[in-house]
């Protein structure tokens, strides 16, 4: 039950509501189905040893990765001969 409230609660929070009201004036629905609940991430993973070079995980629903970070990180995978 607990668990639940959490994930209920986690609604309500401003930016969630500011996301999804900004999704809903773009046009963006959803398809409604699966667990609802997941939050999502991105990983900008460079070449061989280079490892992690961007992580950005969401803290809440709707919350983007810098554009701008990101570009940047791709920018330093270093290329690999085949």
């Amino acid at each position: 039950m607990f668990l639940r409230m959490g994930l209920a609660l986690g609604l309500v929070r401003l930016g969630v509501l500011r996301n999804l009201v900004h999704a809903g004036k773009k046009g963006y629905q959803g398809n409604r189905r699966g667990e609802g609940f997941i939050l999502g991430g991105l990983f900008v993973i460079g070449a061989e040893k280079q490892g992690i070079l961007l992580e950005h995980r969401e803290k809440e629903f709707g919350d983007k990765a810098d554009l701008s970070s990101i570009m940047e990180a791709a920018r330093k995978i270093n290329k690999t001969e085949s």
